[in-house]
């Protein structure tokens, strides 16, 4: 499978460009760019083409890898997908309810595979494990923690304006529902949204399979106190996820092995644009009940 990549930032080299190189069953045929000297540099390192025009590399391709802001990442979706270019995504698949569907909708009527890439749900240890406990009956509860330093470490994704302006709700938030949803069902309910400290913010959720969670997100957490933890309560005892022994570039290979996969079967994925949709929605509702509830604190 011929495969592009549109974006060119630090997501897009330290994770999607050396993945698609060393793919075995992806042919990394080139990189676009919204800055054509970073698409160059890019471009070279690898060995690929360097594209001015974003219409001309889809013509050349079977498949894009998007590494771009979700606002940028949606219409360029569509675009693909009407192209008829196969989709490897990132998440969140938008900011914006409208636009996620209209990403889906494409999907839907290109008839092309699409797979979101929850890093999560493609690290080996952590994905057996959701996969295990998503086959065991009786959760009572989950909590959640999903807390970064990119606001008071050194991230480079620390200026990324959409991260900024929409903070962990948005960026880490994906990653928590990812996780929960295969395993307590969706969201019927929003029961609370509360602000935290700077972007923190602390969901709680009703979930179709009569289970409730608790979910603290943030990106300004200090570096001594970052990380990821979610523990499930039911019948079955207590569990906790599991740490992952690999980093984004193994995870994202499997992601394409699960694209290429779909695009030979014609299945699609659970973590296609469909479920990059529910995701959106669910946010889109957390991020209204934040509006209505007391402003951020410094």
């Amino acid at each position: 499978m011929r495969i592009g990549l549109l974006g060119t930032g630090p997501w897009a080299r330290a994770a999607h460009a050396p993945a698609l190189a060393e793919h075995p069953g992806l042919d990394f045929a080139g990189v676009w760019g919204r800055h054509p000297e970073a698409a160059r540099a890019l471009a070279e390192r690898y060995g690929v083409r360097a594209y001015d025009d974003v219409g001309a590399l889809l013509a050349d391709v079977d498949a894009v890898a998007v590494a771009l802001p979700p606002s940028v990442q949606a219409g360029l979706a569509v675009r693909a997908a009407r192209a008829g270019c196969h989709l490897l995504l990132d998440k969140p698949l938008a900011l914006d309810v409208a636009e996620a569907r209209s990403v889906a909708g494409a999907v839907e009527r290109a008839g092309v595979a699409s797979v979101v890439f929850f890093t999560t749900r493609f690290q080996r240890e952590p994905q057996a494990w959701i996969e295990e406990q998503a086959a065991v009956p009786g959760w009572f509860t989950a909590r959640a923690q999903w807390l970064g330093a990119v606001f008071t470490g050194d991230s480079p994704f620390a200026a990324s304006p959409w991260r900024r302006e929409r903070g962990a709700l948005w960026d880490v938030g994906p990653h928590a529902l990812s996780v929960l949803l295969p395993v307590l069902g969706d969201v019927r309910r929003v029961l609370a949204a509360a602000h935290g400290a700077a972007d923190t913010v602390h969901l709680v959720l009703d979930h179709t399979e009569g289970a409730s969670s608790t979910l603290t997100l943030s990106l300004s957490a200090p570096p001594a106190a970052a990380g990821a933890d979610v523990e499930l309560r039911g019948e079955a005892g207590v569990t906790l996820l599991p740490r992952s022994s690999e980093g984004a570039v193994p995870a994202l290979v499997r992601a394409a092995d699960a694209l290429l996969t779909s695009a030979r079967t014609g299945r699609p994925h659970p973590c296609d644009a469909t479920f990059g949709l529910r995701v959106t929605e669910i946010l889109a509702t957390a991020e209204a009940g934040l509006s209505r509830s007391s402003s951020p604190r410094p």
